[in-house]
């Protein structure tokens, strides 16, 4: 059989046992050993096997995730997440969909110190959702507010998902951060404006609230979210400027927020222990999928398809705007049945060849690959960050009513991509001027 037949075969296979919900990494590892043994010998996917979990959990880049998730941990556990939604309540409340604008500023904000949308969701849902329920808000705006917000942590740095990507393109991972901050904040904007337009020409929405916060409470609670700031400036800063590796600025990172919350008081012993195990536990899931994803590289690079693929673009006139709308419907279909690492470990060993034979930039690839995927995380069937809403709130909302009131927000995000597709430098702008 020619190997790029068993190429061909091995992705179907692996789509049919996503689709009867085999535990991704498990696919990953199964379809390549199998599809290795095929092309070459049992010896052969039996040393891949071996070797490559080694390999991956040595790598110095990837060794920037734990951090990363250690500092997001430290920071919810602390109350930062709390005390921001509080504070973005007393400054924006009066504005039509106060609530929901309140919410969709605090994801923002918090953003900044998770690299996960789906902890950040899960976190803000119980925060915000009851309230804007008790304040008689729809509850589709309001549980699709949280999870559709919650997805800027995976644009805004630091984030899991430039982290893969810039790790499995050899694409520097500082510059992808650096990238993101600009399409991160404006969705945020997008989806605020959206918000307050709508709820104004339909208060029915989100009921205006007359309550006249003080000016007194509103200083102090600027006051309570300073953490945030520092934690911005320790990561950010140490990038931009080049003096720390993606890595380093994640360990100075964990290392701030767990001094920030023991100096307030706010950490306890158990509270410490939780965010190690939370820890352990996101890092041990990624880790099983990434390495089945190097699998799969391995295994697609003996079948030749990525090859194909990118001499299919090097041979044929096909532009750059017929590529990133291909990528567009791939990465949007499959974001309706897979999570978000999935989608972006399978795909790249196949579509990366093609983005390099069109000399595409791969930071601006990345940002619209990672905005690709904030839509998959709220789009049905599967759209993990409604279904962690709605197991954070239980009989509160139900599954439709999340769906449903994500459509206005998936508007958003499809014009941002467009935006980003057609004027890169909005991507491309921060990083051009980072330090060398």
């Amino acid at each position: 059989m020619d190997p790029l037949y068993s190429g061909l075969i091995g992705i179907i296979a692996l789509l049919v046992l996503l689709a009867i919900r085999v535990p991704i990494g498990f696919a990953l590892i199964f379809i390549s050993f199998c599809g290795i043994w095929f092309l070459r010998d049992f010896g052969v996917a039996w040393s891949q096997l071996g070797t490559v979990p080694h390999e991956f959990s040595a790598s110095w880049t990837l060794s920037a995730i734990p951090m990363f998730i250690l500092m997001g941990a430290f920071a919810h556990h602390s109350g930062i997440t709390g005390r921001l939604y509080h504070a973005a309540r007393l400054w924006l409340v009066r504005l039509p969909g106060g609530l929901a604008v309140a919410t969709a500023a605090a994801c923002a904000g918090f953003a900044a110190a998770s690299g996960s949308s789906l902890a950040m969701a899960a976190a803000m849902s119980k925060i915000s959702v009851p309230e804007m329920l008790k304040a008689k808000y729809q509850p589709a705006l309001a549980s699709a507010t949280v999870a559709c917000a919650g997805t800027i942590g995976s644009m805004i740095p630091p984030s899991i998902l430039f982290i893969l990507y810039g790790w499995y393109t050899e694409t520097p991972i500082g510059k992808l951060f650096i990238a993101g901050i600009l399409p991160g904040v404006l969705t945020a904007v997008g989806y605020i404006a959206m918000i307050v337009i709508r709820c104004w020409l339909h208060p029915e929405l989100a009921p205006r609230l007359t309550e006249k916060p003080p000016m007194r409470d509103k200083i102090k609670a600027l006051g309570e979210v300073w953490p945030l700031p520092v934690l911005i400036f320790i990561v950010i800063a140490g990038l931009y400027t080049g003096t720390t590796s993606a890595t380093e600025a994640g360990a100075f990172g964990a290392f701030g927020a767990l001094v920030i919350a023991v100096s307030m008081r706010k950490l306890s012993w158990r509270q410490f222990w939780e965010s190690q195990v939370e820890t352990v536990k996101s890092l041990a899931a990624i880790l099983f999928i990434v390495i089945g994803a190097v699998l799969l590289t391995r295994f697609m690079t003996m079948s030749g398809l990525p090859m194909l693929a990118a001499g299919f673009v090097e041979s044929g006139d096909t532009e750059v705007w017929h590529i990133v709308l291909f990528m567009a419907i791939v990465y949007i279909i499959l974001g309706m049945f897979l999570d978000p690492l999935g989608i972006i470990l399978i795909t790249l060993p196949i579509m990366m060849p093609m983005f390099e034979a069109a000399n595409m930039d791969m930071v601006w690839v990345g940002v619209l690959v990672v905005k690709l995927i904030e839509i998959g995380l709220v789009t049905p069937p599967v759209g993990l960050n409604c279904y962690i809403v709605k197991a954070s709130l239980g009989d509160q909302v139900n599954i439709g009513d999340i769906f449903r009131g994500t459509t206005w927000f998936i508007v958003i995000d499809l014009a941002m991509f467009v935006l980003i597709a057609v004027f890169p430098a909005i991507a491309l702008w921060l990083p051009s001027l980072m330090a060398q």
